[in-house]
């Protein structure tokens, strides 16, 4: 139930997968607003804050589910050639537009050299910073990445209802029921 198989995904992935779509796409919506604010909103150093550390759990979490999609068999998937094909491409890609949003985003708080503080738990330190122009060229990877990821994320959604409501197949209700629900 924990762990997937060829057949299915487990509670594990599953959660990694909803928690991880949910908090990519408030991210995104919490940056789009965060754009519009003016100076002397009382949102304007908060909101960043919020963002950041999020962000940074977001990174955590995402490293444990590569790790965990590493380590797990990955079920079979559903489909002709092309759409398997498709499929593991587009996988690749969001876990790289993911990682490339999170890192440009890194980029842009450690531009001037302060670590990023995550909900004043703990600091994750300035590793990289004073590059020339690092802010804002991180800052426009960063929100052209983000856009990138929620299309292809809107294109994930609609592949899996194509699955689901036009091929009658169980893509989406794999990544609903934990695997060992549907073992023999």
């Amino acid at each position: 139930m924990w762990r997937n198989t060829r057949t299915g995904w487990g509670l594990i992935s599953m959660s990694l997968h909803w928690l991880s779509a949910l908090v990519i796409v408030g991210l995104f919506l919490l940056g789009w607003w965060m754009t519009g604010l003016g100076y002397f909103d009382p949102w304007y150093n908060r909101a960043p804050w919020w963002h950041r550390s999020i962000g940074i759990l977001l990174l955590f979490a995402t490293l444990l589910r590569l790790a965990w999609r590493l380590w797990q068999p990955t079920p079979q998937a559903r489909g002709n050639r092309f759409e398997r094909l498709a499929a593991h491409l587009g996988h690749v890609l969001l876990y790289v537009l993911l990682l490339v949003v999170m890192l440009s985003g890194y980029l842009i708080s450690t531009a001037r050299g302060r670590g990023i503080s995550v909900f004043d738990w703990f600091e994750v330190p300035a590793l990289i910073s004073h590059l020339p122009n690092q802010a804002a060229i991180a800052g426009e990877i960063h929100w052209y990445s983000a856009l990138a990821l929620m299309l292809l994320a809107a294109g994930h959604v609609l592949a899996a209802l194509k699955h689901h409501f036009v091929n009658r197949d169980d893509t989406l209700a794999r990544m609903l029921t934990p695997a060992r629900a549907r073992r023999h």
